[in-house]
């Protein structure tokens, strides 16, 4: 009797300790909380893994699972199981929303221009040479240049043109601005940003037209072939090749999103950025950050997202965009203004292709 009195006393503080816990995770509410599970873009892997996030959310009665995919690669992905899918732009969150059963319509909360970052003396090669426009750092005495305007107009011709880095002027004692000058980007059939920036570049090379069917896309697809082809291989995310920058390492021209750079810049944990330039393509496209709710519980979770106050402030420290509200940005950005362009100054939006057409023209650039 006394060894059967012991094991339930050791069941019943076990059975408590869970309690206790379950109880924590839901954020001391006592509601057990709502486990949803999604696929997101990777670029906001490190946004649902903050531990503050984390937090945040379990503070609402959400405990969120996530996995990462391409945004073009998503639609092939068996959805069952899943409550949202959170690709990095609007087109392929409408193809999902057409083919998954999303439980209404998709929801932004926020959202991020993309960008072009250059180590510096790239940067003043391509300025010298009219392709790019630079602006002198505070308090630099007009020595160097942390931020400036990517013309998009004159790089595309001398893309076109296959300009190397030693047939501009400039580029003398710089053996590392060698070959092609090219910008690196994701892989444009997989990657949201890799599409992005072919629906950016076919609207600058088509005389300001977005592309509305076949033949548009046949008139830039030789030059879109040429962006793509010229780098070999590519990433499926804009993750490893702003890594890689950062450690000195790869192509001097980049495009990522800014809310890479932005969140680098606003770590706790700061890492060195060198001589780091970001130069914002004069034509670009952001990247609306688009949740498609595959069931009440994933819609749930969007709107808390895109009115949540605290969850709100966590987007922005990872470097993201609020839809609605560019004071949050601007505050949190206020000490960076040498690399971050807050208002966008003289950045035009293209629109998209719808996601067909920009299926088309990523595969015939990769040929």
């Amino acid at each position: 009797m006394g060894i059967v009195l012991a094991v339930l006393l050791i069941a019943g503080v076990a059975a408590a300790v869970a309690l206790g816990r379950d109880s924590r995770a839901g954020g001391g509410s006592g509601t057990a909380a709502k486990t949803v599970r999604g696929v997101i873009g990777s670029e906001k892997a490190e946004f649902f893994a903050d531990p503050d996030t984390v937090k945040a959310l379990a503070a609402k009665g959400f405990t969120v699972r996530t996995e990462t995919s391409g945004s073009w690669a998503m639609d092939r992905l068996p959805l069952k199981g899943y409550d949202f899918a959170f690709p990095g732009s609007e087109a392929p969150a409408d193809e999902l929303s057409r083919s998954a059963e999303a439980r209404g319509g998709p929801l932004r909360p926020f959202y991020s221009p993309l960008v072009v970052v250059a180590h510096r003396n790239a940067a003043e090669v391509l300025a010298a040479n009219g392709l790019a426009r630079l602006r002198a750092a505070n308090g630099s005495g007009g020595k160097w240049a942390t931020q400036g305007t990517l013309l998009m107009g004159p790089y595309l011709a001398a893309a076109e043109d296959d300009r190397t880095w030693q047939q501009l002027k400039g580029t003398s004692g710089h053996a590392e601005l060698s070959g092609t000058v090219f910008i690196t980007s994701t892989d444009p059939v997989t990657s949201n940003s890799g599409a992005l920036y072919l629906a950016a570049a076919s609207y600058v090379a088509d005389g300001g037209r977005v592309a509305t069917d076949a033949r548009a896309v046949e008139r830039t697809a030789p030059l879109m072939r040429k962006l793509v082809q010229v780098q070999g291989a590519q990433q499926t995310s804009s993750d490893a090749p702003f890594r890689d920058f950062i450690s000195g390492v790869g192509n001097p021209l980049v495009l990522v999103y800014e809310s890479q750079v932005a969140s680098l810049l606003m770590s706790s944990q700061r890492q060195e950025v060198g001589d780091l330039v970001v130069l914002y393509p004069d034509t670009t496209v952001s990247s609306d950050h688009t949740l498609v709710p595959l069931t009440d519980h994933g819609r749930e979770l969007g709107e808390l997202l895109s009115t949540d106050p605290v969850l709100r402030k966590l987007a922005v420290r990872h470097g993201f965009r609020p839809q609605g509200a560019a004071a949050e940005f601007t505050a949190a950005t206020a000490g960076h203004t040498a690399y971050i362009d807050q208002r966008l100054t003289g950045v035009r939006q293209a629109p998209v292709p719808t996601a067909e057409l920009l299926r088309s023209m990523a595969r015939q650039a990769r040929g």
